[in-house]
């Protein structure tokens, strides 16, 4: 069986680069592709995200006030009861370790078990939180809960501005 070893790329695929400012002739000469005059024809001709031609920009227009709680949120992995049931035999202990190992949770976030699904087995839980239909299930079922809270985020913390407490 013959192989054809010679690789090329597909045709057009490789561009010669354009070359501008080279006189007349080359049909990229005089403005170099660049139209006449103006701000964008300039060296460093450039303007940045948001202008508007000098007409005070939108997002300098708008205030800005608020509060967003997004740094303080909490991020919770869930887990039904349901699949809890299904990879765990009566007897063992569900905390973040055993999660990790059974594949229903990944990274560090803390733990919420959910009642969704059928649940009959006796089984110990230490995690972060559980809602009140599952404890209730598992409490039915024979298992007990031991809540572990998830340590609170450190919050920003502001820039101070430090002076020397003298009048100019």
């Amino acid at each position: 069986m013959a192989h054809d070893f010679n690789l090329h790329a597909p045709a057009g695929a490789n561009k010669r680069k354009r070359i501008i400012g080279r006189g007349q002739g080359s049909g990229r000469g005089t403005t170099a592709g660049k139209g006449n005059k103006g701000q964008k024809a300039r060296s460093g001709g450039k303007t940045y995200v948001g202008f508007e031609g000098g007409q005070m920009p939108l997002y300098r227009r708008l205030a800005h006030r608020g509060f967003s709680n997004y740094p303080f949120k909490k991020e919770w992995q869930i887990v039904n009861l349901g699949e809890i049931g299904k990879r765990y035999e009566s007897g063992e202990t569900v905390d973040l370790a055993s999660l990790h190992k059974k594949g229903l949770v990944k990274g560090v976030e803390p733990v919420k078990i959910l009642a969704m699904g059928d649940f009959s087995k006796s089984l110990s839980f230490k995690v972060a939180a559980v809602s009140a239909s599952a404890k209730e299930k598992i409490e039915k079922a024979g298992g007990n809960i031991t809540l572990n809270p998830p340590a609170e985020k450190a919050r920003p913390k502001k820039k101070s501005v430090k002076t020397d407490g003298k009048k100019s």
